[in-house]
């Protein structure tokens, strides 16, 4: 693969790593989900480490299994250094990986079979990463999403995997559907507003914080900032800075008083999203849910309310306003 291919990884705060050695989910009990999605789903417990991401078990070219974490920010597909001194992968070249922070040169091995439960993937290249730096002993990245919904249930917590392939899916009782638009395998929600301001949100698993673009930040009214320093896959520090912003609304959906740190990322830039009010919202903020899921078959974000909110909600549209 020619070094000149970037591979978008987002996966921002470096974490505590899970060893390959210790138990990455318990896989004999399947949690239920009622009314969620399609039987044929298959539904997988999950880990919760620091960041509060979240990593499950994988199966590597029948070894394993692997605590890997679902990273919708990220668009390939990575192992740690660690797991590939086991596995001893076959190299498959270079290539630049593009983190929050940084551009690196990379070493790729080729995976043959990566199994997700019931499901597979075949024939990927695949970055080496210092595993310090993922959280995980792997990534799984969009390059190995695209046929699949993702469904997080926050409430479990559990993992739900459905291949959509010929589903064109249903609302399955989620409060509130978005339709997105895709771009470099990305899901784009492109009508949400940040305190009134036009803003595209990049749905973002691998990241614990949601990190906006001072494209957005120099639109918004001056605030009291607090200097923060994250660190990409690349183990790279990435200088930001931290404020409250009143509100992010995505259709009928509205937060109120968020916290926001606010970077300049070549990711952004490389999406063709430099000049535009972006912002990547990461597990900080999903974790507000119940429920979050990612229809990536069928460009659609879904979310779950918290019984209390969505019923406000509900009663909030129900009333007529006054003048």
């Amino acid at each position: 693969m020619s070094a000149r291919i970037a591979l978008l990884a987002s996966a921002l705060a470096a974490a505590v790593p899970v060893f390959a050695n210790t138990p990455a989910a318990d896989t004999a009990a399947p949690v239920a989900t009622t009314g969620v999605v399609d039987p044929a789903a298959e539904v997988l417990t999950l880990e919760q480490e620091r960041h509060n991401r979240l990593t499950l078990p994988v199966m590597v070219e029948g070894t394993g299994p692997f605590a890997f974490m679902i990273d919708t920010g990220s668009q390939a597909t990575a192992v740690a250094h660690e797991i590939n001194a086991v596995l001893a992968l076959p190299p498959a070249g270079r290539a630049n990986l593009l983190g929050m922070a940084s551009i690196r040169p990379v070493d790729l091995v080729s995976i043959g079979r990566l199994d997700v439960g019931k499901h597979y993937i075949e024939g990927l290249a695949a970055p080496l990463l210092e595993r310090d730096n993922i959280g995980a002993d792997g990534i799984i990245g969009l390059d190995s999403l695209q046929d699949f919904r993702v469904l997080i249930d926050f409430r479990a917590p559990s993992i739900a995997l459905q291949d959509m392939r010929g589903n064109r899916g249903k609302r399955d009782g989620f409060e509130i559907v978005v339709r997105a638009r895709q771009q470099a395998g990305q899901l784009l929600i492109t009508n949400a507003l940040v305190e009134g301001i036009a803003t595209t949100v990049i749905i973002d698993t691998g990241a614990h914080a949601s990190l906006a673009n001072p494209a957005l930040r120099d639109r918004l009214r001056s605030k009291r900032e607090a200097e923060v320093i994250t660190t990409d896959v690349n183990g790279v520090d990435l200088v930001g800075h931290l404020a409250v912003v009143r509100s992010l609304k995505i259709e009928s959906l509205q937060l109120n008083n968020i916290p926001l740190t606010f970077a300049d990322s070549p990711v952004f830039a490389a999406l063709g999203l430099a000049n535009t009010p972006v912002l990547a919202l990461g597990m900080q903020h999903l974790r507000l849910f119940d429920r979050v899921a990612i229809d990536f078959a069928n460009s659609r974000i879904l979310f779950d309310l918290p019984r209390d909110v969505a019923a406000a909600q509900r009663e909030a549209q129900r009333i007529p306003f006054s003048f």
